[in-house]
């Protein structure tokens, strides 16, 4: 006997604004499914949707905020970091989340990202890096691998990238994983980590852009780039993230996992204003 099971709509849907669906991004590209691991990390997390804060960027990425049906503000490119510092430190009950891409967090917006994960802000930052700037072009960016054609390097990218792990734990970061958008029950749990974990975490996305970098690359469509993600990826949570950077030969590994979890007194005004005077006590 069949049985017939019928919802008024998707556990997601409070969370999306459906009349701005179908969304933009072009087929292939893992953003979808980086944004339904977001969703589902926010409502597995528990925290309520009136205290949440997104914030994104410019570029494909930052378009995610304005498909989610809550408080998100799309900031001007590279800025999306100090507009949720603001928010932060103005509103403490805030729990504020940035998502955008490589290109946006860690080229025009490299300083705010490294400074942030300084000074431990109350953070949680998730980077979708696709390789390139998707959205204007498919030009090189801080996180192109050295050899990788795009439409800036035609003969192959001659400068060492970004690896962003490595960045942001050394700066200070109290969270630091990576996973790629084929991961998807690794990244929601990572994701909900990172939003319960206090002080400045940092959730590195691989993803596919399979116009903008996978056919310059040779990689195929969508699917193919995944296939490239799962033949090449491996799970290491106590990798030397100094090894973690990544490139495009075949015969080194995709380096994922939840690689730090630590603890730091975490910014904020008043953590400010007793270590202002306790450095002038010292000083007295």
């Amino acid at each position: 006997m069949a049985t017939e099971i019928v919802v008024d709509r998707h556990p997601a849907d409070l969370l999306l604004r459906s009349d701005r669906l179908p969304h933009i991004w072009c087929p292939g590209c893992g953003l979808g499914s980086v944004m339904s691991c977001y969703t589902d990390a926010l409502m597995a997390s528990g925290i309520p949707v009136e205290r949440h804060v997104c914030v994104s960027g410019i570029g494909c990425t930052g378009r995610v905020a304005g498909y989610l049906s809550l408080d998100s503000f799309h900031t001007t490119h590279g800025r999306a970091i100090p507009y949720a510092l603001g928010l932060k430190v103005s509103n403490p009950d805030l729990k504020v989340a940035v998502i955008s891409g490589d290109g946006d967090l860690s080229s025009i917006g490299g300083n705010h990202l490294i400074h942030a994960a300084r000074r431990n802000l109350d953070l949680t930052v998730i980077c979708v890096n696709n390789f390139n700037y998707g959205m204007t072009g498919g030009q090189a960016g801080p996180t192109t691998p050295y050899g990788a054609t795009t439409s800036t390097t035609p003969d192959g990218n001659v400068e060492q990238p970004f690896n962003l792990p490595h960045l942001v734990a050394a700066v200070g970061a109290v969270y630091v994983a990576r996973w790629t958008s084929l991961h998807v029950r690794q990244l929601r749990d990572s994701i909900r980590t990172a939003l319960l974990k206090p002080g400045f975490s940092f959730v590195e996305v691989l993803s596919p852009c399979p116009v903008g970098f996978g056919k310059a690359n040779d990689l195929g469509d969508g699917i193919d780039e995944m296939r490239f993600y799962r033949r090449r990826s491996i799970v290491d949570d106590n990798a030397n993230l100094e090894d973690v950077g990544l490139t495009m030969s075949e015969d080194e590994p995709i380096v994922l996992g939840n690689f730090v979890n630590r603890e730091r007194t975490v910014f904020s005004p008043s953590v400010k204003k007793w270590a202002i005077e306790e450095v002038l006590n010292g000083q007295a």
